[in-house]
């Protein structure tokens, strides 16, 4: 990162451009690397983000963080036009970076996004602009040979990665059982020159909702993609306490639905069948009549629909 930042502002330098950190980690970054000294800054080129205004659109580059699509990082925002920075016709947009794993629709989405702006992105796809920072086979076999260590725990990437590093390790000679394999949250330990796996911790996600910090569970996120992919509905049910008749309902409420309400109306009679069933043979407890309604309205609407809805019924006693 530090090299190919050094190069931008010698390019600027030349081209006659300044050049602005925009993204906070970029700033905080680059501001570390400048200190260190592994980036060099002419002087002169690097101005605030705040002095973009002062300057002519062809006389600044702006280095900015969100490469690999992160929503809220500068790029995506921009691409979203919710960001100070309006990015347009005539600007260009060089992705500096492999498509890691996994993030393709992510970057796919802010690429089609600043396209659609009218900008032009050139990246990995349709141009060299890129070399991986990521050490190939034969680089590692080289670095396993110069090294020539005693233990080997293989980290970054995922585990078909970690195996065939541990792999290259072993054809260079280190021994099998001093090669370490482990997942997020494994403990290892290095004791008189000897790596093993010692026991493990708890680790894993920690969610972020709202100003609440790792409150929610996996639970709570398969009840908000249901929510979010299959709509809900709801049903309200009041029974007599003592005869245990339906007295009033079942009154049906759904969201998220293209077909409109009155579809529901044909469940309606199965849905007063079923609790006159239940209640007939017997059946008084809540939770039962409760789950029964979920049973019958899920069948139906599985069905009829070809939707899984979350159904929230509720039984009250008059």
């Amino acid at each position: 990162m530090s090299t190919a930042s050094s190069r931008c502002f010698d390019a600027a330098e030349k081209a006659g451009r300044k050049v602005a950190m925009v993204g906070r980690s970029m700033v905080r970054n680059m501001g570390i690397a400048a200190d260190l000294g592994y980036l060099h800054v002419p002087d002169g080129v690097l101005v605030d983000a705040k002095r973009l205004g002062d300057l002519a659109d062809d006389k600044v580059v702006l280095i900015c963080t969100g490469s690999q699509g992160e929503p809220m990082a500068a790029l995506s925002r921009m691409a979203n036009r919710d960001h100070q920075i309006d990015v347009g016709a005539g600007d260009t947009v060089l992705l500096a970076s492999s498509l890691i794993p996994g993030n393709e629709n992510a970057v796919y989405r802010v690429i089609n996004g600043l396209m659609r702006l009218g900008a032009n992105v050139v990246h990995k796809g349709n141009a060299k602009v890129h070399v991986s920072g990521h050490a190939a086979a034969g680089e590692l076999l080289y670095t396993y040979n110069i090294v020539r260590p005693r233990n080997v725990m293989p980290v970054h990437g995922e585990w078909r990665h970690l195996v065939a590093n541990g792999e290259l390790a072993i054809a260079t000679g280190v021994p099998r059982s001093h090669v370490v394999v482990v997942e997020d949250g494994v403990a290892v330990d290095l004791v008189k020159g000897r790596v093993s796996v010692s026991g493990a911790v708890p680790c894993g996600y920690i969610y972020v909702d709202g100003s609440s910090i790792g409150g929610a569970d996996e639970e709570l996120l398969r009840d908000r993609r249901i929510l979010r992919d299959e709509g809900f509905i709801s049903i309200v049910v009041v029974i007599d306490s003592v005869s245990g008749k339906v007295v009033a309902g079942p009154d049906i409420t759904a969201r998220g639905f293209v077909e409109g309400e009155e579809i529901f109306e044909d469940i309606r009679p199965k849905l007063e069948q079923a609790l006159d069933e239940a209640t007939a043979s017997g059946a008084r407890d809540s939770y039962e009549l409760q789950q029964l309604i979920r049973r019958t309205v899920g069948r139906w609407v599985g069905g009829k629909i070809r939707r899984r809805p979350m159904i929230i019924p509720t039984v009250i006693e008059a």
